[in-house]
């Protein structure tokens, strides 16, 4: 059957996505990852009399490509410019995925609210049949379809990215192999412009997959490995390709590629800008930017009044969590683990930091299922309650006594934690400061650690911490399928360290099942179990809410929207 895009009611009960790894200070980029549905257990107020409106699946100025002007350039903040540049591994955060869309295939497109269609840019047709048992997907390629180093786009892009994402080799390190450990083979079929992608049994979440494709060459670890403090614009396809990226400046710029086929890109220059998060409010009110996120109370504040400016909302596929490290020696401990996650109050937290803002929230329960999606289940209440006489209990219990300055002792060693910050600003230092009150009361001891945001990747992928607030954003609307990769032993994402053999067999047993409602209804049965180690705590989601100059066309806060680059510009 040819595969059209699915209808709302299907799409919204899929979750989280492919995750990636953001900072935990408000995001100054202009490129947003918002939410879609139209449905939400928050809200956000607007008018004077603070009625409560229902976020949008999307904000984003769509435009017709006709109705953009040609020329211009369009420049954002971006929190790091990560010295891993493959898309593909698991150290590379958010960031990179931002970068790698301007110049490489994006050979699927969703909508807002997360259906799926082809970027027919790059593909005519695909299809999925079942046979003997098994999904076999069909992919046509355009016959134009071209590396910029002369390499047809056939099945072998397929092939490399299969092999570089199952999982089978050491010597590649993928930021997920959910559904690529699932294909038994990738061949070529009635020409080599077509890709024949054969699975073991029924996968129900196809769709999530090859979305981002890798070039043949990528198939050699070598090559694959050679992305640190490099890009490799030659390996890439689009509308737009890489003019350079400066590593120690911070800065990336794209320009428009003279090998597409395609329609051409509208801007001159797509420009990112290294800044800290307090820099990127400033720069977006001296004009040095086009727009920036406002979704905390200072960021708001900051440019309410504007003139020449549009602010845009929507849900977005992010939640901001706080990981506790399980290899570190005192958090090895599940009971001192568990002492701290009840002993955190999120409802307190989240007041802190939406204050000032035309919003309100309950904070997040699942990391898996999005709290405006109708399958959504607050699976960490199921778990966790706000109780800090019971942390107090635990850690009595667990021999853990309150010494004369109220901090805990146990075999000559204070209970003290490094909570390590990036990117600072006053509102994640409020919330660290409130936390840190919250572990004083159960006789746990919190030090700050602030460090710059361009920090961000090397802190999480040495593990140089004890508790750090960070988040995990979406890049597609499939997170049931992604549930290995939240909670799996040897995901390199689970950076709290908590999985183990018995978990891995559920979750297995999970992606067995043939349907994503089968799937998804176990995945709210099975999570309160993982939530119950203890290793990551959902503190808030919030809105996506941009600050951008008028006239932005195809940008905004987008949802689970991804839309063709050549179509971001100006209106004309």
């Amino acid at each position: 059957m040819k595969v059209r895009p699915l209808p709302t009611k299907l799409a919204a009960i899929v979750a989280a996505s492919a995750l990636v790894f953001t900072g935990c200070a408000s995001n100054p980029q202009g490129d947003s990852s918002a939410n879609g549905s139209n449905k939400s257990s928050n809200s956000a107020q607007t008018g004077a009399d603070s009625d409560m409106m229902e976020i949008p699946a999307a904000d984003y100025n769509e435009t017709p490509y006709d109705q953009v002007k040609d020329g211009g350039k369009l420049v954002t903040a971006i929190t790091e410019i990560s010295t891993q540049q493959n898309r593909h591994h698991a150290d590379a955060p958010l960031y990179t995925l931002y970068l790698w869309r301007w110049y490489n295939p994006q050979f699927v497109l969703f909508d807002g609210e997360g259906n799926f269609s082809i970027n027919d840019d790059y593909l005519t047709d695909v299809k999925e049949d079942i046979v003997d048992g098994n999904t076999v997907v069909t992919y046509t390629i355009r016959d134009e379809a071209t590396y910029n180093d002369g390499t047809p786009i056939d099945w072998k892009t397929f092939h490399a990215t299969w092999k570089i994402n199952n999982g089978e080799s050491d010597d590649y390190k993928p930021n997920a192999t959910d559904g690529y450990d699932r294909i038994t083979s990738v061949t070529a079929g009635d020409t080599d412009k077509q890709a024949v992608v054969t699975f073991r049994g029924t996968y129900p979440w196809w769709q999530s997959l090859f979305n981002e494709p890798a070039h043949p060459a990528l198939e050699d670890p070598a090559n694959y490995n050679d992305y640190v403090n490099k890009v490799h614009p030659e390996w890439g396809a689009g509308p737009y390709t890489v003019d350079y990226v400066d590593f120690n400046k911070g800065e990336a710029v794209f320009k428009r590629n003279d090998n597409w086929w395609g329609d051409k890109g509208k801007l001159d220059q797509r420009i990112y800008r290294q800044m800290e998060a307090d820099a990127s409010i400033n720069a977006f009110k001296n004009g040095e930017i086009d727009s920036t996120s406002v979704s905390s109370r200072d960021r708001w504040a900051a440019i309410d009044g504007m003139s020449g400016v549009e602010k845009k909302i929507s849900h977005k596929p992010k939640i901001s969590l706080l990981t506790l490290n399980a290899k570190t020696p005192q958090l090895a401990d599940k009971e001192v683990r568990e002492a701290i996650v009840k002993g955190t109050d999120r409802e307190t937290l989240s007041k802190i930091w939406f204050n000032g803002l035309p919003y309100n929230e309950t904070p997040p329960g699942s990391f898996i299922i999005h709290s405006f999606q109708p399958a959504y289940e607050d699976n960490f209440s199921k778990v966790v309650s706000y109780d800090p006489d019971e942390s107090n209990a635990i850690l009595d219990e667990a021999g853990w006594e309150k010494g004369s300055d109220g901090i805990r002792e146990k075999d000559g060693e204070k209970l003290s934690l490094r909570y390590v910050l990036t990117g600072a600003e006053e509102i994640t230092r409020n919330t660290a400061t409130a936390f840190q009150k919250m572990m004083k009361e159960i006789g746990v001891d919190i030090k700050i650690e602030e460090r710059p945001s361009s920090e961000f990747s090397n802190i999480y992928t040495a593990r140089d911490f004890d508790l750090f607030p960070m988040g995990f954003s979406s890049s597609d609307p499939f997170g049931v399928a992604f549930f290995d990769q939240t909670f799996g032993s040897d995901s390199d994402l689970n950076v709290s360290s908590t999985g183990d053999a018995e978990g891995d067999a559920k979750i297995a047993e999970l992606q067995e099942l043939p349907t994503r409602e089968e799937q998804t209804k176990r995945s709210n049965e099975l999570e309160p179990e993982f939530i119950e180690r203890y290793g990551i705590v959902p503190m808030y989601a919030g809105p996506d809410i941009i600050a951008q100059k008028e006239n932005l066309a195809n940008q905004g806060a987008f949802g689970f929207a991804i839309v063709k680059p050549q179509n971001i510009g100006w209106k004309k």
